[in-house]
C-alpha cells in the first residue's frame, strides 16, 4: 500500500504553491490537469516504500504557465490559478488529508499580497513548465529527480549564464593583466633612462 507524503502550500491571489516533501525521491512523477487534478507518485526512503497522492484542487489551473522544480529534498510547484481569487483552501473535498499542511513561511494574508514574484526568493532554482515536460514524451519521463526533461534545458539555460560570467570574469581578467603589464613595463623604462643619465655623469 502507498504512502502519503507531507504536501504544504500556500497561495497567492493568482497561484498556488505546492511542495512535496519526500527527500531522495526515486521516479518521481507529477501530474497537473487543467480541471485542478494535482497527483505525484514515487519511491523514497531507505527501504523505497512507494508514495503516492491524488488531489483534486480547490478550483481549475493554467497548466501551460505552471512551473515545476525537483530537489533532492522535495518537489516544489507553483500553479497557476485559472482565475484569480483567493482559495482559502487547496482542496475541494470538505475534509483536508491529514497530510496536507500549510507553508507558513511562503504564506501571506489576504490584505497582504504582493505583486507575482515579489515576494518569494526562489533561491537560484531551475524550473520547468508542465506544459514543456508533457511536449517531451508525457509527465510520466520525468524519470527521477535528475530526469526531468524540461529542467535540463533551463538547467543548460542556467549554465549559459555561468559561462557568461565566467567569461567576463575572464575578460576582466586578462585586461587588469595587460594593464599591470603595462604598468609594469612603463615602471622599468624610467629607471633605466636614469641610470644611463647617471653613468654618462660619471663619465664626464
Amino acid at each position: 500500500m502507498s504512502r502519503h507524503p507531507e504536501i504544504k502550500w500556500a497561495e497567492r491571489e493568482d497561484k498556488v504553491f505546492i511542495t512535496v516533501q519526500l527527500p531522495n525521491a526515486a521516479d518521481a512523477k507529477v501530474v497537473l490537469e487543467p480541471e485542478g487534478v494535482f497527483g505525484f507518485t514515487a519511491s523514497g526512503g531507505a527501504d523505497k516504500q512507494p508514495y503516492e497522492i491524488k488531489l483534486n484542487l480547490h478550483d481549475k489551473v493554467n497548466v501551460e504557465e505552471s512551473k515545476i522544480n525537483v530537489g533532492p529534498r522535495n518537489v516544489f510547484c507553483i500553479i497557476e490559478k485559472a482565475e484569480k481569487q483567493w482559495w482559502k483552501k487547496l482542496v475541494k473535498d470538505a475534509k483536508t488529508p491529514h497530510y496536507v499542511k500549510v507553508d507558513w513561511d511562503k504564506w501571506v494574508d489576504e490584505d497582504d499580497d504582493e505583486p507575482a514574484g515579489g515576494d518569494l526568493d526562489m533561491g537560484g532554482m531551475d524550473f520547468s513548465k508542465f506544459s514543456d515536460m508533457g511536449g517531451m514524451g508525457g509527465l510520466g519521463g520525468m524519470g527521477g529527480m535528475g530526469g526531468l526533461g524540461g529542467m535540463e534545458g533551463l538547467g543548460g539555460m542556467g549554465g549559459m549564464g555561468d559561462f557568461d560570467d565566467s567569461e567576463d570574469e575572464g575578460e576582466d581578467v586578462s585586461s587588469h593583466e595587460v594593464k599591470d603589464g603595462g604598468k609594469a613595463e612603463g615602471a622599468e623604462k624610467p629607471k633605466e633612462a636614469e641610470g644611463a643619465e647617471k653613468s654618462k655623469e660619471a663619465e664626464a
